[in-house]
């Protein structure tokens, strides 16, 4: 029998209690945020990767690049507003988006299983080439690799990025300052929802689509105009309410929302209350939350609304000078609520 301990240090995830990976490891609440923090930011540990970025940001001769990398193992590969191929590049797009970067180059690896239909890859592909078009990115590299029939659900896709960080923009975690507000680009709970109904063959009386999109051009457009952007984060696995959560304990701050504020379109709503989800904890995949100064809150959403992307973007609270790590939400009814991680999976194979 192979020791596989025998030349590295004792594993500082609790073996006693998770000995073997869970889905909900990669379900976006705490099993997911223990296992990167205790596996593999401990065994990888450096300056750049302790910045709890959606990517991380270099010098390269003088010049800030920001690098990124995400997989996808969506399940149905088509749904409603996306597919697998979309929601490769836009999410790589996104994630340079939210570090202040202009999207520039992508890579595409691909893991296939034995007896996908050619036809589904060449779908998928089209559809990459169409969201690279779109966000203004080129695919530039890749890989390709074939498993076993029954290993590989169809196709898996990595997506890794390059993007040229905008000149003095410093966006991230660690500029969160109280008295920000907080924007929010849109509804949510979409995608998570759309990916659920294809799944299990759900049909509503109004058809839930995906909010699947590239967030670069209102990011690029705020920075544009001069605002002075803290943070983003786009609101993918564990929704809106785990990303303040992320925030929160990034920043070491107080983030106090209203419900009232959060929209979610009544067929979503309507949808979460039949599966008993929680939109606040869906997954999206074209949706950010916004750390500005308050004085520059009508000027942002100015601009976020000539973005279709941005068009319903609204203030949902803000950062309080408590000194409490806490996401606290008001209420419809006036009654305060803490926003926490979930201990496990909401919806697994969102994204």
């Amino acid at each position: 029998m192979t020791d596989h301990g025998a030349d590295f240090p004792a594993c500082p995830l609790p073996i006693s209690q998770y000995p073997r990976i869970l889905m909900a490891h990669g379900g976006g609440g705490k099993l997911m945020h223990e296992l990167i923090g205790r596996i593999f930011a401990t065994a990888f540990a450096n300056p750049d990767l302790v910045t709890t970025h959606d990517g991380a940001v270099v010098d390269m001769g003088g010049n800030k690049v920001v690098f990124t990398t995400d997989s996808f193992v969506v399940h149905p590969l088509f749904f409603p507003g996306g597919d697998i191929g979309s929601l490769a590049v836009n999410g790589t797009v996104n994630d340079l988006a939210m570090c202040g970067a202009a999207p520039k180059y992508l890579s595409a690896g691909f893991i296939i299983e034995e007896g996908l239909e050619i036809e589904v890859l060449w779908k998928v592909a089209m559809s990459m080439a169409r969201a690279a078009e779109t966000a203004d990115v080129r695919i530039v590299t890749g890989d390709t690799k074939v498993v076993d029939r029954g290993r590989g659900d169809g196709v898996y896709i990595n997506t890794a990025g390059i993007g040229l960080m905008a000149p003095g923009a410093d966006v991230a975690p660690h500029r969160i300052t109280a008295g920000d507000i907080v924007i929010l680009s849109g509804d949510v709970g979409r995608h998570g929802m759309a990916v659920m109904a294809e799944r299990e063959g759900l049909a509503f009386e109004s058809e839930i689509r995906s909010d699947c999109a590239p967030l670069a051009e209102p990011v690029a457009r705020l920075l544009e105009a001069g605002i002075d952007i803290h943070c983003l984060r786009d609101l993918t696995r564990g929704g809106l309410a785990t990303t303040l959560v992320e925030l929160s304990e990034a920043a070491n701050c107080h983030i106090a929302i209203s419900e009232h504020a959060v929209e979610v379109i009544e067929p979503v709503r309507g949808a979460c209350e039949i599966l008993g989800f929680d939109p606040l904890y869906v997954a999206n995949e074209g949706r950010f939350a916004a750390f500005i100064p308050p004085d520059q809150a009508d000027q942002a959403l100015g601009i976020l609304h000539d973005v279709e992307v941005t068009g319903k973007a609204a203030v949902i609270g803000r950062v309080t000078d408590e000194v409490e790590q806490l996401v606290t939400m008001r209420s419809t009814i006036g009654a305060e609520r803490i926003l926490d991680m979930l201990s496990g999976e909401q919806l697994p194979r969102i994204c």
